[in-house]
């Protein structure tokens, strides 16, 4: 299957799960810069579909990720105010985050330090499983931009590998656990 393809499927699947369709149709609508729909929302549809489920099976929540040279809380609140009203009707967990801000809290969150970025996709290359490493957004023309900097083939087959652009590897067990109890039939290799 030609990459292309992939693309294509991928995206069917992802669309597949209505919240998605509408978050991605309403993105825009957040008046924000480099916004992606990221994730598990995104590659939870996939394994979905692997094993016979409902697209919106398994899905904790809707990452939607952008950039904003403003990294006061108080800009980033805002932001998530007007998603709280966009998305209210859709009954599903949304999380936004401003991924310039994300190197101010990473450390005494998570123990390491998180380098600085310059847009939403250093942060969606970074993600500690290989195969998660997906953002998608609205392209402006009626179609979507797909990030995939770690490719499809272990998505769809269902590998979970320690990405090497992550800081923070020690959390790679936990989130392997995490995903195998919604999808036992995923491989964990370990590092």
């Amino acid at each position: 299957m030609s990459s292309e393809d992939t693309t294509s499927r991928f995206l069917d699947l992802v669309l597949a799960n209505s919240a998605n369709k509408v978050i991605l149709e309403r993105l825009p609508e957040l008046g924000i810069d480099d916004a992606w729909l990221v994730a598990g929302c995104l590659f939870g549809p996939v394994w979905n579909h692997l094993c016979d489920q409902p697209p919106g099976a398994n899905i904790n929540d809707y990452d939607i990720f952008y950039w904003d040279p403003d990294t006061s809380w108080e800009a980033e609140d805002r932001v998530i105010k007007r998603a709280d009203t966009l998305f209210v009707d859709l009954g599903v967990v949304h999380e936004v985050r401003n991924q310039a801000r994300v190197p101010l809290w990473f450390e005494e969150r998570f123990g390491s330090p998180f380098p600085e970025t310059s847009c939403s996709a250093d942060n969606i290359e970074s993600f500690i499983v290989s195969c998660t490493c997906l953002g998608v957004r609205p392209d402006g023309a009626g179609g979507y931009d797909v990030r995939a900097p770690k490719g499809f083939d272990e998505l769809f087959a269902g590998i979970l590998r320690l990405n090497p652009d992550n800081p923070t590897p020690d959390r790679f067990a936990p989130k392997c656990a995490s995903y195998t109890a919604r999808w036992p039939w995923l491989t964990v290799i370990e590092p």
